[in-house]
Order: structure tokens, then C-alpha cells, then sequence
């Protein structure tokens, strides 16, 4: 196949989407949109044309061919968007059999559909024992990475592991406390790879396992009651990210009456900070100082001071419409960062990244989009691209540009997160940040901008109106 030059390679990807928006429009399966797009662009491969046709992006589809791996039992494979990319263009660079038939499930297709007749004659319906990379009796396995006790696949595992802790002491001795933190740690530092639904799931099956305990000791241990509380926390944040915001202050409440009972400083001003975001969310910005400084209040070290200010005391005075008020406490927030000792990664833990993120929402709040664009811009750059945090700074940056004029340039920044977070995995404040960037750039006809705003209607909602989650395969 002779080399598509990148204009070229632009103006298909703007076809090939126009097709998939009518087709879907017209209810038309997946098979026909990615029939009309063949029909249009001859040059575009029937494995790319489906891929194209889902809507998906390169990394959303490898994701997704990742998923399948991992739902049938498979470990991780070590598939790159380059290698899709060289099966989709190149002739001579076919997938082996094993990934064929995992692409076909991902796709929700027969290999024929996707142009891998070679591999169809040999697997015509897949079952697990036909699927062998990674396994001991293949001679060549496929390379794997990453840790797999970080996938969906380990999530399971960690509160079935909790669970055997428990069957051996139901009291829940100092073998269950450790499981248990252990537990929480887990979640925490692996919270931005899983789906919000998902990891809420999961979370709420483990503080029920603690329940069971705590319901047959009149005087449970302050280490029980600290990890009910931070798991309560993590429901009261995950909830949040999925748009229910009463449902989070509900949990965030007990966090932060288990923090008080349990003597955790720590999760008493995390959870009072959190409540403050989702009060002020929900437009109760009175309440959310209050809170805000009820955290200060408790926090335990200058880092903790620095969190809060930034993070809740800041934003929840600038929207009760105090400017001065807010300029005030992100100077603390400042203050105490340069003189914290360190940083700590993690759910709970608080660094340059996360701080410069507030300081850029702060400063558009108070509609001082100089000052936000290179907080953003930092933020941007200490995150890892495709992860929540690299896509909340991103659409700040974004709607930094869109105030200084450069609509075309935002839209851009905003297609470039749909592309690379797959919708159940977009969160609600990433959302609303996508909603707050379609309003700045009302009116404007730029390309980009008019598909963003195409992309935006066709945004499937977090949850659906059957209490389902988004599906994973719109981006």
C-alpha cells in the first residue's frame, strides 16, 4: 500500500467520523458504517475502517483489545498503538492468530469482517483453550508489562484476599487490619486506572467485609474504624467522579465521623476538604467554606494546609464570589507548598502536579485566564498522558485558550482527550470542564470547534437512565 500523505490521512479521519455520526444517527449497526466507510475511502483497511467506525482512537482500541485479554483470563499483552497502526496499513505486518482473535472480541466481530480470512480458517469460534500467548505451552509468548495486580483483573483479588483474613479471624486481629490497609492502599494508589463504576464496586464490596466485625465489637479498634473511614472516603470520591454528588456527601460525612472516632487527623481534614469540593459542586457555597476550614482546622502537617487551601478553601471562596478572599488562601496554599518537605503521591497524598491544577481552576473561576494558562501548563506536564489528571489539566489549559481567543487551539486540546479517555473512564468533573469549554466557544465555526461540539452531544452520559455505566467503547 503506497504511503497516505498526513493531509490525506486528516481528511479521512474527518469522513470516515462523518460517516459514523449519520450512521449512528441512522441506528445503523456497526457492519454498515464500517461498509460505507470502505466504500468512500477504498484506501482504508476493513480492520481500520471498524475501528473508525466504533469511533474509537488507536489507544482506545488497544485498551479495549487489552480488556478482552484480560476478561478471558489472560495476562496483559504488550500491544502498542504502533503495532495496530502497522496491521491496519501494512500488508505484510498481519497480527498473529492470538491477537486476531482477541481484536474480533474487542470489536464484537468475526475475523472476516476484519479482513483476518487467514486467521478465521483456522479459529472460527474462539474459546479459551483455542487462545494461547502468554501461556507456558507457547513457544514464543508474546511479550507482557506492566503489573497485573494493578488491572481490573487484580481488583478482585485484593478484597478476595481480605476476605480470607477474615474467614481465619473474625474478630479482625492485627492480620486483618494489615490486609485491610494494605487494602486501601491498593485503591489509592491505583484509583486513576480503573473506571469510577468499577472501582466503586469493588471499594463498597470491601468496607462491607469490615462491617461484619464492626457490628460484633461494642468497642472496635481505632485501626478498624481509620479504615472504614478512609474506605467511606473513597466512596464519597468516586461518587463525586460519577456525578452523584449528594450520594458522596453522604459518604464523606462518615469518613469524616470515622476520622474524628478513630483519632485520624489525617482523614478527618481529607474528608472535610472533600466535602467541601462537592458542596461547592452543588452550588452550597456557604457550606463549603465552612467545611473547607473545618479541615484546616484538623489538618495534621504544613502539606495537609497547602492541600486544603488550594483545594477547597480557595475555589469555594472564589465561588462564593469573595476574590479577595481566595487570593488570600491560595498565597497560604503557595506559603505552605514551598515549605512543605516533600510530596506524597497517591489518593490521599498531595503534589506539584494536583496543586498547580487548583491553582489553574482558581484563577479561571476569577476570570484570570493569564494567570491559569501556565499553572495548567505545568500541571500538563507532570502528568502522564491519557490519566484523569493529565485530562483535567489539559481542559483547563484549554479553556485558558479559548478566554485569550484561541478557540480553534482548545477545541483541538478537547478532541484530544475524547480520543485518549475512553468515555466510562471520563469523569464527571472532566465532564463539566468539557461542558464549561462548549460554552466558552459558543458562536465559533472553526472545524474543530464544530466537532467538538458534534462530539459533545454524542457524549454518552456517565450512567445511564437503567443505572448502567457508559460504555467502553465511545471515546
Amino acid at each position: 500500500m503506497a504511503a497516505i500523505t498526513r493531509a490525506r490521512r486528516a481528511e479521512i479521519q474527518l469522513v470516515s467520523a462523518r460517516i459514523r455520526r449519520a450512521g449512528q444517527r441512522s441506528s445503523h449497526p456497526t457492519r454498515r458504517i464500517a461498509d460505507a466507510i470502505r466504500a468512500e475511502l477504498p484506501e482504508v483497511t476493513a480492520l481500520e475502517a471498524w475501528r473508525m467506525a466504533l469511533g474509537w482512537s488507536r489507544a482506545v482500541a488497544v485498551e479495549e483489545i487489552v480488556m478482552a485479554c484480560l476478561a478471558a483470563g489472560l495476562p496483559e499483552p504488550g500491544l502498542t498503538e504502533p503495532m495496530l497502526c502497522r496491521w491496519e496499513h501494512d500488508p505484510r505486518e498481519r497480527p498473529s492468530a492470538d491477537y486476531a482473535v482477541m481484536i474480533g472480541r474487542a470489536y464484537g466481530t468475526t475475523l472476516q469482517a476484519l479482513g483476518l480470512t487467514r486467521h478465521a480458517r483456522a479459529i472460527t469460534s474462539p474459546r479459551p483453550s483455542d487462545i494461547h500467548y502468554g501461556r507456558p505451552d507457547r513457544t514464543s509468548p508474546l511479550p507482557t508489562t506492566g503489573e497485573p495486580m494493578t488491572t481490573a483483573a487484580g481488583l478482585p483479588a485484593v478484597r478476595e484476599s481480605l476476605h480470607l483474613a477474615l474467614q481465619v479471624d473474625p474478630s479482625a486481629g492485627a492480620a486483618v487490619l494489615e490486609a485491610a490497609e494494605a487494602a486501601v492502599e491498593h485503591y489509592a494508589l491505583h484509583y486513576s486506572r480503573h473506571p469510577p463504576h468499577t472501582l466503586f464496586a469493588e471499594v463498597r464490596a470491601t468496607r462491607g467485609l469490615l462491617l461484619g466485625p464492626l457490628g460484633r465489637d461494642s468497642q472496635p479498634s481505632s485501626g478498624l474504624l481509620r479504615h472504614l473511614g478512609w474506605l467511606s472516603g473513597m466512596l464519597g470520591n468516586l461518587a463525586h467522579h460519577l456525578g452523584d454528588d449528594t450520594g458522596a456527601r453522604v459518604h464523606l460525612s462518615a469518613a469524616a465521623h470515622l476520622g474524628n472516632r478513630s483519632g485520624d487527623a489525617r482523614l478527618l481534614a481529607w474528608a472535610h476538604g472533600a466535602h467541601s469540593m462537592t458542596l461547592r459542586a452543588s452550588g452550597h457555597h456557604e457550606a463549603a467554606v465552612r467545611s473547607a476550614r473545618r479541615g484546616l482546622e484538623a489538618a495534621p502537617n504544613v502539606l495537609v494546609r497547602a492541600q486544603l487551601n488550594a483545594w477547597a478553601l480557595a475555589p469555594a471562596l472564589a465561588a462564593r464570589g469573595d476574590g479577595e478572599g481566595a487570593e488570600a488562601a491560595w498565597r497560604a496554599a503557595e506559603n505552605a507548598m514551598a515549605a512543605a518537605p516533600g510530596v506524597e503521591p497517591g489518593r490521599w497524598g498531595y503534589d506539584l502536579a494536583e496543586h498547580r491544577l487548583h491553582g489553574a481552576e482558581l484563577h479561571l473561576t476569577l476570570s484570570q485566564p493569564v494567570r491559569a494558562a501556565p499553572l495548567a501548563e505545568e500541571s500538563v506536564a507532570a502528568t502522564v498522558s491519557g490519566t484523569p489528571g493529565w485530562a483535567a489539566a489539559t481542559l483547563l489549559l484549554a479553556r485558558a485558550e479559548a478566554a485569550a481567543g484561541e478557540g480553534g487551539d482548545a477545541a483541538a486540546r478537547a478532541l484530544a482527550v475524547l480520543d485518549r479517555v475512553p468515555a466510562n473512564r471520563l469523569r464527571a468533573t472532566s465532564r463539566a470542564r468539557l461542558a464549561q469549554l462548549g460554552s466558552d466557544l459558543a458562536g465559533l465555526q472553526a472545524a474543530a470547534v464544530v466537532e467538538l461540539r458534534d462530539r459533545l452531544r454524542e457524549l454518552p452520559a456517565p450512567i445511564t437512565p437503567h443505572g448502567r455505566p457508559a460504555p467502553a467503547d465511545q471515546s
